[in-house]
């Protein structure tokens, strides 16, 4: 029995969403794979292949309404279509396979299906044809066009075919990184605490700041300017933010003063490293990136963050922990 879905969103399904934008059981966010209907397909009703992430699926069958049509479902562990081409869970396997346990030959009568453009890369055409007899056509790069794509023959213009990411479209990603960030940041912070029972100089206000600065440039600032920092490196862009941050920061606080060189030395390494490694991780999100150039950006820029981490750290610490107290 093919479950029938709705192309509106319950209040569950909106609340669901906001909390997956916020990292909130993220990673089990998601529909059983298979064969859906939307409406009343028939045997000639187009059939369009998703990934099970829900935010993903809910965002498709939003933009099917009015459509009677085919809804394929692959499992890619939770992930988005874009995310998942590039792990291989969206790929040529999972939807031959999927083709086969659904019996979709049993419910349609054409050999057509309707990808994603952005599941492209994980996806060999020429294979699919080969071992399950079905054809792969490629739809527009965001669902809102489906039904101009439907109504145009299944053929999209270049625009349906450009891949946009505007500023919307990368500060709606930032909030996971950004609680992620800040859940790994306040050990950290209880740990200063702690440690601050016995500094020669405890850390005050300016170090939460160039720290709270730092994550910022990492996860905030860059995706939202990513197109206008120099660079094509995300790391580089991380760290370049980074650093403007951090010497900011600094000059505003008067640690640039004689007596806080060491500190200000190791935290022009620590924190750009900290806001350079935040950014890289926008990778994974990005429209801007491709599998192989992420792996080659981490083998350079890797050594080089955990080398400048390792360094300013012992360098903030050396001098907060050793330096002389200040006298009043």
């Amino acid at each position: 029995m093919i479950e029938t879905v709705s192309t509106k969103l319950s209040f569950q399904d909106v609340l669901g969403s906001m909390k997956a934008r916020f990292g909130i059981g993220r990673m089990d966010y998601a529909v059983e794979p298979g064969l859906y209907a939307i409406g009343k397909p028939a045997g000639s009703s187009p059939v369009f292949v998703s990934a099970n992430y829900k935010l993903t699926f809910d965002t498709l069958r939003k933009n099917l309404a009015g459509l009677d049509c085919w809804l394929l479902v692959l499992d890619t562990k939770s992930v988005n279509v874009w995310c998942a081409a590039g792990k291989g869970t969206f790929g040529t396997d999972e939807l031959v396979r999927r083709i086969e346990t659904s019996e979709l030959s049993k419910y349609v009568s054409h050999n057509r299906l309707i990808l994603p453009q952005l599941g492209a890369t994980g996806v060999s055409a020429h294979e699919v044809k080969l071992r399950s007899g079905f054809d792969v056509d490629y739809g527009p790069v965001r669902a809102s066009d489906i039904k101009e794509y439907i109504d145009m023959g299944c053929e999209a213009t270049r625009e349906m075919r450009t891949v946009q990411f505007s500023l919307w479209d990368r500060l709606v990603l930032v909030p996971v990184d950004l609680i992620d960030a800040v859940k790994h940041t306040l050990p950290v912070l209880g740990v200063l605490l702690l440690a601050n029972q016995f500094a020669a100089k405890p850390f005050g206000k300016a170090d939460v700041a160039v720290g709270a600065g730092a994550v910022f440039a990492g996860t905030v600032l860059t995706p939202a300017l990513l197109p206008y920092i120099p660079g094509s490196a995300f790391s580089w862009k991380g760290w370049l933010l980074g650093l403007s941050c951090t010497a900011g920061i600094l000059g505003l606080s008067g640690k640039f003063a004689k007596d806080d060189k060491l500190l200000a030395a190791g935290s022009l390494l620590l924190y750009p490293a900290i806001s350079s490694y935040l950014a890289m991780n926008f990778t994974g999100a990005s429209t801007y990136t491709s599998p192989s150039g992420v792996d080659k950006e981490i083998r350079k820029a890797l050594p080089l963050i955990v080398s400048a981490s390792a360094v300013g750290a012992g360098l903030v610490l050396g001098a907060h922990m050793i330096g002389k107290r200040k006298v009043k």
